[in-house]
Parts: C-alpha cells; sequence; structure tokens
C-alpha cells in the first residue's frame, strides 16, 4: 500500500512558496525554484506534496531514461534505435521527485558502472544515477547553499544542456537529464555560489507564522495527518483533485496565452529600473507570469500578473551593494508600485 502523502492544499499559510511551486509545474521551462527561510516551515513537505499532487506522466515503456512518446526529437538513443513503430506506445508513471543528499558522490549523481554485473558477467554496464531518475521531475536539495562546489559544476552543466553524459571506464553514455531543480536553506548558514543562484528561475522566503490562527491550524492538521494519514489524505481528496485539474488545464491553455506589447513594455521597464544583470531576468519574469495567468484561467497575461511573480522572480538577480542595506524585496516591491501607479 503505498504511503499518504502531506496533501499540498493542506498545507497553511506560505502562498508564495505554493504559488511558486505551482508555476515550475505548469511550465518547467521557468527553471527551479529557490527556498530559503526558516527551519521547520514546510519546505521540503510542500515539494514532495507537489509531486504526488501532479498527474502521473507517460513515459516510453523500457526506456530506463523516462522518454516522453510524445517528444520522439528528444528520444535516447536506446528509444530512436527502436523505431517508429513503438513510439507511440507508453506507460503512465508517478512524476520522480529525487533528493540530492549533501555528501552523495559524484558517481551517485550522475551514475557509472554496475560494479554487480561486471563482477559477476563481466559486463561493463551503466548504473544510472539520481540525475536520470530526476528526468521530467524534481531534483530536490536540502541545504543547497551547503552543496560542494564539484556538484555544483556537475549541475551547471547539466542544467544548461539538458542532458549528462558520462565517459568512465570504458564506458559512453549520455541521456536526457531535464529536471525542475528546487532547493532550500536557511540562509544564515551560509550563501549561494552566484552561478548556481542565477539557475533558479524563482526565489522564495518562508517565516514561520506569526498569528495565532494560522499556528493553532497547523498543529490541529499535523496530528490530523499524524494520527491517521491515509483518513487525512482522503478528507483532502477533492480538493488535491481540483487543483490538479487546475494544473492539467492551465498546462493546456500556456501555449495559447496572448502577450500583449504592453506586458512586454512592462517588464522590460520593471527590470530596467531595478538594474538587473542580463536579460534572464525578464524572460523568467514573463514565463512565470504567463503560467501564473493559465493557472487562473485568464487567456490574457497582463501587468497584474507580472506584479504578483516580480518578488521571487527577480529578488535574487538584484547587483549587489554593500553600502545599501535595503532589502532586495523590498527594492522589488518598490519598483514594482511605482511602475503601476506611473
Amino acid at each position: 500500500m503505498m504511503a499518504a502523502h502531506y496533501p499540498f492544499t493542506a498545507i497553511v499559510g506560505q502562498e508564495e512558496m505554493k504559488r511558486a511551486l505551482l508555476i515550475v509545474a505548469i511550465d518547467p521551462a521557468v527553471g527551479g525554484v529557490l527556498v530559503f527561510g526558516d527551519r521547520g516551515t514546510g519546505k521540503s513537505t510542500a515539494v514532495r506534496a507537489l509531486a504526488a499532487l501532479l498527474p502521473p506522466m507517460r513515459t516510453m515503456a523500457g526506456c530506463r531514461w523516462g522518454c516522453d512518446p510524445a517528444e520522439p526529437q528528444a528520444f535516447c538513443a536506446e528509444c530512436r534505435g527502436r523505431g517508429a513503430t513503438r513510439r507511440g506506445r507508453g506507460k503512465l508513471v508517478a512524476v520522480p521527485m529525487v533528493d540530492l543528499p549533501l555528501g552523495a558522490t559524484e558517481d551517485r549523481v550522475v551514475g557509472a558502472l554496475d560494479l554487480e554485473r561486471a563482477l559477476a558477467h563481466g559486463e561493463r554496464a551503466f548504473e544510472p544515477g539520481l540525475l536520470a531518475r530526476a528526468h521530467r521531475g524534481f531534483l530536490y536539495i536540502d541545504e543547497v547553499n551547503l552543496l560542494d562546489d564539484h556538484l555544483v559544476d556537475l549541475l551547471l552543466d547539466v542544467a544548461a544542456s539538458g542532458e549528462n553524459v558520462v565517459e568512465r571506464e570504458g564506458i559512453s553514455v549520455r541521456h536526457p537529464a531535464r529536471f525542475v531543480l528546487i532547493g532550500s536553506g536557511n540562509p544564515e548558514e551560509g550563501e549561494l555560489r552566484p552561478q548556481l543562484l542565477d539557475r533558479f528561475g524563482l526565489s522564495v522566503e518562508v517565516r514561520t507564522p506569526e498569528t495565532l490562527a494560522e499556528r493553532v491550524t497547523v498543529m490541529r492538521r499535523h496530528e490530523a495527518f499524524t494520527r491517521d494519514p491515509g483518513a487525512f489524505a482522503a478528507a483532502w481528496a477533492a480538493e488535491e483533485a481540483r487543483l490538479r485539474d487546475e494544473i492539467v488545464a492551465a498546462r493546456a491553455r500556456l501555449g495559447a496565452i496572448d502577450v500583449p506589447e504592453t506586458t512586454l513594455e512592462h517588464v522590460a521597464r520593471l527590470c530596467m529600473r531595478l538594474g538587473t544583470d542580463g536579460l534572464r531576468g525578464e524572460l523568467t519574469l514573463l514565463r512565470a507570469a504567463r503560467a501564473l495567468a493559465a493557472l487562473e484561467g485568464k487567456m490574457i497575461c497582463d501587468e497584474s500578473h507580472v506584479a504578483a511573480v516580480a518578488t521571487p522572480a527577480l529578488r535574487h538577480r538584484l547587483r549587489r551593494n554593500p553600502l545599501d542595506e535595503t532589502l532586495a524585496t523590498i527594492k522589488v516591491e518598490r519598483a514594482v508600485a511605482a511602475l503601476m501607479a506611473s
């Protein structure tokens, strides 16, 4: 019997985090989500709950990389070799949610020689790593700011190319590795390398609930889930199904969302006002706003959607000035307010 997951819709508060996770579930091209904040605020719970909430995905039967039958142009070499007659076949599997431990070795992450087969049968075979398991799903790193530098470099290469290439011990393997990178951590324990920080599409902050009502609700729901996870999940099943349907509909609607010229100019003006480096900020902000419009059932992405996602899309892209102690969040909020008022 499959263990019950804490329902995504039962998470109390943390609206910015939940919205960011839904946005990347609708459009993974937005990039990953960086969740920084206090311990014990439901960061890992939310990520696992989202993966459990999403509808199953279809993969090529027998493919160890999980290729999508609907995207033959992205097939691995094994699936391409099976021929066109089998391309429509597939099976439904749960969306993968893979944990990358801080102490993981490079072989465990990228894959390595299958020692058991090598010793037992004398065969050189490749044992897929965590990147292969995370393909088309989520790769979650808790305490991402403490990740070893060599693993950071590895993730940057794979995130940029969408491929994992392994050449060692007489084996050469190349396989697709496209995933949504989710990182969480406490900023007091160290900063994130700028190169990796830039790879996260959205950056959100979580805080310990400050109101009595929220704290009481958190405790009540936690106790109910701990006492009987199955019954608690069943009580929230209707809400989970409703949100799942909204995600499916948003994905189908995404490509038809109209983005007027005025919205494009609004995005560009905001990034110019904030002085963000490069164009990644504009592109991420635009994608996130469009995904939010799709989630809301709208067919036009307007300035209100841009304003709603501007802070998580831009707060981690501002140029740092040691003499300016104004928080990045406040800077973005002020720039959005000024632009909306103009």
